[in-house]
């Protein structure tokens, strides 16, 4: 990826873009001569910007273009090279219309997205897009419907908000396979910039720590990049640096520890290590305002299934239950594998059990009886349940229902997930339920919780799904918030800690780290 570069696109790239566009579009695939009108509106001046990209051979291997009138900006295509998609070119290709966009003076930007790709949707949403409208048979002959997004340009936003004293800060998050960068002025996200490698560990069917350890090492530096660019600021503007110091992958988390301490160091900036799970609750405030104190907190991920209570989130967040086994995500990935359906397991589950019945197989819900620990969450037994219901229906030589079983799972994991949160908000006297981590993006979790938290006069807030997967936006919405309220910073000798506890929601500046940090100075 590093060595693609991107640059206008001229009339001798037209025959090249149209292999791509015939190759990933055969069925609404631009003509030659759309492509030459699109260019010749595309001189300095023009209301049409066309970008391609192209390996060191000179090979086209993506292309993306925009339109623009007036202060409306609209994305006409985007395209990346089936055999290279997923390794950041479609994100480096928007980020290049985001910012052509802002240096026109757009004011808002659009584009339309078949309902069915959810990649690319969760791409935009990554950088703020949000579903305005629906355009229905839009891609013919298909006749599929599109899903039309908007931004409202970040620098558009900033000049408007950065009037108010809100602190200005970037985040790193690297705990787990994303590389996540973001910047967030107040309780506004500017940026989110995301590089996963979830597609280098999907041939394994899990994370590789290593693997892990040495993207973040080669994404670091170009993601900070994108997300200072696309939020129209300088590093010298940061009010802060905070970075995800735990829990997570130890060395994964080294790495982003790192690049903060590097950053906050050389650019003389308080630096801040945060909690990632407090930082998943956190990341709310960029979704609904500031959170309500205090407030009842699901997380939900591939390592965690957390019930916890925040007072304060830069100080006390109480720990009220956890998994005491698989965490609901991990079980996702592990149902997923026995069906086949590849990984990660939790999207793919989700939309497979759309198609199913939830009531068809009664698997067990685990610790649900009234002698259980009334927080605490068991997925194991549930993963097992049906991994031996689906070998028994091979043994047999009947055809599994995939979808069934999918339905039927996750049925059982988002009724104990949202029984037990309601149960906790009841017994603690919380009226507000937030619901984060990677698995609050489960559309049956989103709808239950949502039934039942209106039943109990609960009012429940659930970050869009772009920001319920590890980014970088949550730690700075965390960041930000231990600036505004004058939390002390971490020292420079801050280090990773692979099992920071939740109680711990920042490492703060303690005496004897504040000798270490005079010393270096």
């Amino acid at each position: 990826m590093t060595a693609i570069t991107l640059r206008p696109m001229r009339w001798w790239d037209i025959e090249p873009v149209m292999d791509l566009e015939l190759r990933l579009f055969p069925e609404d695939a631009w003509s030659r001569g759309m492509y030459w009108s699109e260019l010749a509106e595309a001189h300095p001046g023009g209301t049409r910007h066309y970008t391609v990209a192209a390996a060191p051979d000179g090979t086209v291997v993506g292309y993306a273009g925009l339109m623009t009138v007036g202060v409306e900006g609209d994305v006409q295509t985007i395209a990346v090279d089936d055999r290279i998609q997923g390794r950041g070119l479609g994100a480096a290709l928007l980020t290049d219309l985001v910012e052509e966009s802002a240096a026109r003076g757009c004011t808002e930007l659009l584009l339309e997205v078949r309902v069915d790709n959810l990649r690319a949707q969760r791409l935009y949403e990554r950088f703020g897009f949000r579903p305005v409208g629906v355009r229905r048979g839009y891609y013919q002959p298909a006749n599929v419907d599109a899903l039309v997004m908007r931004l409202d340009h970040p620098r558009t936003m900033r000049r408007t908000r950065r009037m108010a004293d809100e602190p200005l800060v970037l985040g790193i998050e690297t705990s787990c396979d994303e590389t996540g960068v973001g910047i967030v002025h107040g309780t506004t996200l500017l940026a989110d910039a995301v590089a996963s490698s979830v597609n280098d560990h999907a041939r394994y069917g899990g994370v590789v720590p290593e693997i892990a350890s040495r993207a973040h090492l080669e994404a670091m530096v170009p993601t900070i990049r994108r997300a200072l660019d696309t939020a129209g600021v300088k590093a010298s503007d940061l009010d802060g640096i905070a970075v995800t110091a735990g829990p997570g992958l130890a060395g994964a988390l080294l790495v982003g520890v790192s690049a903060a301490k590097a950053y906050a160091w050389a650019l003389d900036k308080p630096l801040y290590g945060v909690n990632h799970l407090a930082s998943h609750i956190c990341v709310d405030q960029l979704e609904h305002g500031r959170l309500p104190e205090p407030t009842m907190a699901l997380l939900v991920s591939g390592g965690h299934s957390s019930l916890l209570m925040s007072t304060d989130i830069t100080s006390d967040v109480r720990p009220l239950g956890a998994t005491i086994d698989d965490a609901a995500g991990e079980a996702f990935d592990k149902v997923a594998r026995v069906l086949g359906l590849g990984f990660p397991g939790g999207p793919v589950v989700d939309r497979m059990a759309r198609d199913g019945d939830g009531r068809a197989i009664a698997f067990p819900r685990g610790l649900s009886t009234a002698s259980d620990p009334a927080y605490d969450f068991s997925f194991s037994g549930l993963k097992t349940a049906v991994a031996r219901w689906v070998e028994a229906r091979r043994r047999a030589g009947e055809e599994v229902p995939v979808a069934d079983v999918a339905a039927s799972f996750q049925e059982a994991v988002t009724d104990v997930l949202t029984r037990k949160a309601v149960r906790a908000c009841k017994d603690n006297g919380v009226d507000h339920l937030m619901i984060g981590g990677g698995v609050a993006a489960n559309s049956r979790l989103r709808e239950m919780a949502q039934q039942r938290c209106d039943k109990a006069g609960i009012v429940l807030r659930v970050p869009r799904p772009g920001l319920c997967t590890d980014n970088g936006a949550m730690v700075a919405a965390l960041g930000s918030e231990m600036v505004r309220r004058g939390r002390t910073p971490s020292a420079f000798d801050l280090s990773a800690d692979s099992s920071l506890p939740v109680t711990e929601t920042h490492v703060p500046h303690t005496d004897l780290h504040a000798a270490a940090h005079e010393s270096l100075r």
